[in-house]
């Protein structure tokens, strides 16, 4: 980005960068922990997991509180305003990804013991997955690399693929033994959850893209999902 004359001005939009992606470390280090939780059946880390959300909240109203006031004060115009703005929107989509990791924690907990092997090893390859996402669109926003934004967007697909394959699995499980229904709806609604996480993390790149390019990426998202159409088992408490 380029410098300012009104040097506050840099030191604004550089507070405001920090900012998100101070957001955005916690929301990838929510998830790892969630996943965790998830795996080791680890109730007291699901649970600091859930609390850690509330530090991604205030971030979120510190982003927004700062955004209105440089729109209001320096008017910016060009890159300063795509940054201003897209910056707002991933605090959005972090914000969103804090929910997300907060609800497979709360679901880590109630999973049981009558839990499938094979979809429950596919969690943490979804969590590795998600994981990278999010620290390559952060790097992408934190460095200015377009190339990188362009690869998270990419690799999406990939983890539709993984979480298709985990619904299937799950479906056939519960229908062969029903003992298995509680553990299984659970474990699905944590492959869910990771599949939007992906989601998120894709749309952030296709932001950072956008405020360094001043271009919108390719508008056909590469997009696996064959369940996209079912309700989304997320939005369920």
């Amino acid at each position: 980005m380029a410098e300012h004359i009104v040097s506050a001005f840099d030191n604004e939009l550089n507070a405001l960068k920090t900012k998100v992606l101070r957001m955005g470390g916690i929301a990838e280090a929510n998830v790892a922990a969630a996943v965790q939780a998830t795996v080791r059946r680890d109730r007291s880390l699901a649970e600091r997991t859930i609390s850690s959300d509330q530090r991604i909240d205030v971030f979120d109203g510190e982003i927004a509180e700062l955004v209105t006031r440089l729109l209001a004060l320096r008017q910016p115009m060009a890159v300063d305003l795509r940054l201003i703005v897209g910056t707002l929107k991933i605090a959005t989509d972090l914000e969103r990804i804090g929910d997300y990791a907060k609800n497979i924690a709360k679901r880590s907990t109630a999973l049981g013991t009558a839990i499938p092997a094979q979809p429950l090893h596919a969690i943490p390859r979804m969590g590795e997955l998600v994981l990278g996402m999010i620290k390559d669109v952060l790097d992408a926003l934190s460095n200015e690399q377009v190339d990188k934004a362009v690869a998270v967007r990419d690799r999406d697909p990939v983890l539709d693929e993984i979480y298709n394959s985990v619904f299937r699995e799950l479906l056939t499980y519960m229908m062969e033994d029903p003992r298995t229904i509680t553990g299984c709806t659970h474990l699905l609604f944590i492959a869910k959850n990771l599949e939007r996480i992906g989601d998120h993390a894709t749309n952030m790149a296709e932001t950072v893209y956008y405020i360094l390019t001043g271009k919108r990426m390719h508008a056909d998202r590469p997009k696996a999902d064959v369940t996209a159409e079912i309700a989304d088992p997320s939005q369920v408490a």
